[in-house]
């Protein structure tokens, strides 16, 4: 599995961006979806997970209710919309393909990983 990410920019607090993971591989939709992120000096951690079948969806306590996670199927991507962004949501963001098809929260329970893609937020 190959995933690309895109979406980095720089926004002031307040501001909306949007992330997008293209997936590839001939069994991508065997594997749940996750984004993570990583700040300076900070662990990776959970951000949002999803299974292809957009049954399974899971957030991080602090981005409910900013944060949307969805899947195009047919374009094999994943977007995350991240609302009313705050100075803390300031960090590397991954995406990443996880070996089940129920999105887990911890890096262990994923297998592939995207190049991070930075988000800033400015105050």
């Amino acid at each position: 599995v190959q995933l690309q990410a895109s979406g980095r920019g720089l926004v002031q607090a307040g501001g909306s961006l949007r992330l997008s993971c293209a997936a590839s591989g001939r069994t991508v939709s065997a594997y749940a979806m996750g984004w993570f992120r990583q700040a300076p000096g900070k662990e990776r951690e959970f951000v949002a997970g999803i299974s292809w079948s957009g049954t399974f969806i899971y957030y991080a306590d602090s981005v409910k209710g900013r944060f949307s996670i969805s899947i195009d199927i047919p374009k094999n991507t994943v977007y995350m919309q991240m609302n009313n962004l705050k100075p803390d949501d300031t960090a590397v963001y991954y995406c990443a393909a996880g070996g089940t098809t129920v999105p887990g929260r911890t890096r262990n329970d994923y297998h592939y990983w995207g190049q991070g893609t930075q988000v800033t937020v400015s105050s």
